[in-house]
C-alpha cells in the first residue's frame, strides 16, 4: 500500500492548470466573448479582484471561449464558478463526446464540472462558458482545465491543390487535400471570407449566372491561420438555376380556393383576371398525416353551388396557360398536414402528386406544409446536412418530381415565417434540447432545393414578432416587416446566430413577397401604400424608413397572395396596386 502512494505524486506530476487567465484579473486576455458580449468586472467576484460578466443579446447567447494545447488520450476535469440564470460551462472539439455543466438557477456562486478524455488525435479542445437568450448577465471565475499540457501547435501549412468542380448556375463545388495539423479551413470569395469548414470541400451556393468567381482557401488551428493557397477561378453557368420557370420579370402570385369554400366565395379557373401569372390549387391533400398519398377534388357542389365541371376547369386551365399563366397544385394548407416519415411515404408522395399534375396538365408544384408538417429531431443541427426523416424524404421527393418533369417544372414554396427567418435567432430543438423543433425547419430545404426552386414567397403574415439584421424584432402589417424578412432572404444569415453556419441569400428573381389579400384573409394585412413602400425600398432603396437593407435588389420576382378569392372579395384591390405600380 505504501509503494503505491509513492506513486500516486509522480503519476500526477504532468497535470497542470491549463486555462489561461482563468480568474480574468488580466481582464479578457485570452478569451474571445461573441458579439462583444463579454467584460471583466470588479463586483461580483468570487476571488480575486475581478470575474468575467457577459450580457446574452438578441440571438446572441453570451458564450466566452479559449481554445487550449491538449494531448492525445489524457483525461482532463473542466471546472468554473458561476452565478445566474442558464449559465453552462462546456467544452467542444474533445474527440470523444464533448461535455457540459449547466445551472437553472445560481443565485450565488456555484461550482459547475465536467471531465472528459481526449481523442487518439486532439491536440487542442475549446473550453467555453455561455448564457442564454432573452436572459440578464451572467458571471463566472475562476475557470480552470487541469490535465496533462500538450505539445506546442504550430500553424499548418497553406493547402494546394485547391480544385473547382462543375459550376452550375448559383453554385460551385470547392475541393482540395487535408493538410496535417489542420482543424478547420476558411474559404475565401474575392478576398473576403464566406465560411469556415472542418472538412477538405464546400459549396459556394447563392451565386449569379454566368459570372467568375475567385477562390482561395487556408488551413487553420489553435495555433493560428496559414496564408492563403492560390486563387481559382469558376464561372457560374447561364440560365440561374430553377429559373424563371417562364414567369415574367415581375409576377403576381395567388391560390384559387379550388377544393372548398369560406366566405369570400368560390371563384372558377376561367373568372381569374389575367393579372395572375401563377395560380396555386388550394389544395392538395393528403389521405392521413403519414401515408404521403395526395388527392385533390374540385369543390363540391352543396358547398360551392357555382363551380364547375371537371371538364371546364381543365379547359379554362390550358386556356390560361396559353395565355403564359403557370397553374400548379399547391401541397398542404393550414389543414393539411404533410409528414413524409418514411419512404414508402415519400414514394406514394411523388406518385401521387405526379398523377395530380399529369392529370390536370399542370406546370409545377408549391409547397405549402404548414403546422407540424416540418420539424427538425433532437440533434438534427446543421440545416446543409439534414437527418431528420421529413426533411430529408421531402428534399428527396421534390428532386425526383424536378428530374421527371424537366427544366420546365414550376417548383414554389409558401413556409411561414416562423419555419425561416425564426432560424437567425433559434434552429430546430437547440443544441441543449428546449426549444421548438420546428424553428427554421424549411432551411434545409430551400438549401437543398435552391438550384431548382423557382420562387419563394415566406408568408408575411399571422406570424409573431421577428427579429432582423438588425437585431430588432419587427412585427407584421407595414413596411418595415416586408423590408426586414425580404432582405434576410436575399442577403442571408448565420443560422442561429452561428456564424460557421450561414444560409446564403437567394437570389432576387426567386422571392416574392407573400402578404394577404384583405383584411379577411388574414392577420397582418398591409395597405395598398405601405406595400409599396416595400416594394421602392427593396427594389430603389426609397421610402425605406428605419431599416436599412443589405443591397438593392431591383430584379425582385413580385407578390404572393392569399388569395384570389380573397382578393375578388375585397374588389380586387390587391391585383389592382400590383398592376399599378412603378417599377422603374
Amino acid at each position: 500500500m505504501g509503494g503505491l502512494a509513492a506513486l500516486s505524486p509522480a503519476a500526477q506530476a504532468a497535470d497542470s492548470e491549463l486555462a489561461r487567465n482563468g480568474g480574468f484579473e488580466a481582464g479578457l486576455d485570452g478569451w474571445n466573448c461573441t458579439a462583444g458580449s463579454g467584460a471583466a468586472v470588479a463586483s461580483p467576484v468570487r476571488s480575486g479582484t475581478k470575474a468575467l460578466q457577459a450580457t446574452p443579446a438578441g440571438s446572441d447567447n453570451a458564450k466566452c471561449s479559449q481554445t487550449i494545447t491538449v494531448k492525445p488520450g489524457s483525461t482532463y476535469t473542466l471546472s468554473g464558478w458561476v452565478r445566474g440564470s442558464y449559465v453552462y460551462l462546456g467544452v467542444t472539439g474533445t474527440g470523444t463526446t464533448d461535455g457540459y455543466a449547466w445551472t437553472q438557477s445560481a443565485p450565488d456562486w456555484q461550482k459547475l464540472s465536467t471531465t472528459f478524455t481526449t481523442g487518439a488525435a486532439t491536440t487542442a479542445v475549446t473550453v467555453y462558458t455561455h448564457g442564454w437568450y432573452g436572459t440578464p448577465a451572467y458571471q463566472a471565475d475562476d475557470l480552470s482545465l487541469y490535465g496533462p499540457g500538450g505539445d506546442p501547435v504550430a500553424i499548418p501549412a497553406t493547402p494546394t491543390g485547391l480544385a473547382a468542380g462543375s459550376p452550375t448556375s448559383t453554385s460551385v463545388p470547392l475541393t482540395w487535400p487535408a493538410v496535417a495539423g489542420a482543424t478547420s479551413y476558411k474559404v475565401y470569395r474575392g478576398g473576403s471570407l464566406v465560411a469556415t469548414v472542418t472538412g477538405t470541400s464546400y459549396t459556394a451556393t447563392g451565386l449569379t449566372a454566368n459570372t467568375p468567381y475567385s477562390f482561395q482557401v487556408s488551413a487553420a488551428n489553435s495555433a493560428g491561420e496559414s496564408a492563403k493557397s492560390t486563387a481559382v477561378t469558376a464561372t457560374t453557368t447561364s440560365g440561374g438555376g430553377g429559373g424563371g420557370g417562364g414567369l415574367p420579370a415581375r409576377a403576381l402570385v395567388g391560390y384559387l380556393h379550388s377544393s372548398f369554400a369560406n366566405g369570400s366565395g368560390y371563384t372558377r379557373m376561367a373568372d381569374v383576371p389575367d393579372s395572375w401569372d401563377v395560380i396555386n390549387l388550394a389544395f392538395g391533400e393528403p389521405t392521413s398525416v403519414t401515408s404521403g398519398d395526395i388527392r385533390f377534388k374540385l369543390c363540391p357542389v352543396a358547398e360551392c353551388p357555382n363551380v364547375e365541371s371537371e371538364a371546364d376547369f381543365k379547359t379554362a386551365i390550358k386556356a390560361k396557360q396559353a395565355a403564359g399563366k403557370k397553374v400548379l397544385i399547391s401541397i398542404g394548407g393550414q389543414n393539411g398536414q404533410v409528414q413524409l416519415a418514411t419512404t414508402a411515404a415519400r414514394d406514394a408522395f411523388v406518385t401521387s402528386v405526379s398523377k395530380i399534375i399529369d392529370e390536370y396538365g399542370l406546370d409545377g408544384l408549391d409547397i405549402d406544409f404548414e403546422g407540424h408538417s416540418l420539424s427538425l429531431q433532437n440533434g438534427d443541427t446543421d440545416f446543409r446536412n439534414p437527418t431528420s426523416p421529413v426533411i430529408v424524404n421531402l428534399i428527396q421527393a421534390i428532386k425526383t418530381l424536378k428530374a421527371k418533369y424537366g427544366a420546365t417544372f414550376v417548383l414554389t414554396m409558401a413556409p411561414e415565417t416562423f419555419f425561416v427567418q425564426l432560424g437567425y435567432q433559434f434552429y430546430g430543438s437547440g443544441p441543449w434540447g428546449g426549444q421548438d423543433p420546428r424553428a427554421g425547419a424549411y432551411l434545409p430545404v430551400i438549401h437543398a432545393l435552391r438550384d431548382d426552386l423557382t420562387l419563394l414567397h415566406v408568408q408575411d403574415y399571422n406570424s409573431g414578432p421577428i427579429m432582423g439584421l438588425d437585431n430588432q424584432y419587427h412585427s407584421m402589417g407595414g413596411a418595415d416587416f416586408h423590408i426586414a424578412m425580404t432582405d434576410m432572404l436575399l442577403t442571408g444569415f448565420p443560422v442561429a446566430g452561428n456564424a460557421e453556419r450561414f444560409f446564403p441569400g437567394l437570389r432576387p428573381d426567386q422571392v416574392a413577397i407573400g402578404l394577404p389579400a384583405s383584411t379577411q384573409a388574414g392577420n397582418g394585412h398591409t395597405s395598398p401604400a405601405e406595400v409599396n413602400k416595400a416594394l421602392d425600398c427593396l427594389t430603389k432603396k426609397q421610402n425605406c424608413g428605419t431599416y436599412q437593407t443589405h443591397g438593392t435588389w431591383s430584379s425582385l420576382r413580385g407578390l404572393m397572395t392569399w388569395s384570389i378569392n380573397w382578393d375578388r372579395f375585397n374588389q380586387w384591390e390587391f391585383s389592382r396596386n400590383f398592376d399599378a405600380y412603378n417599377w422603374s
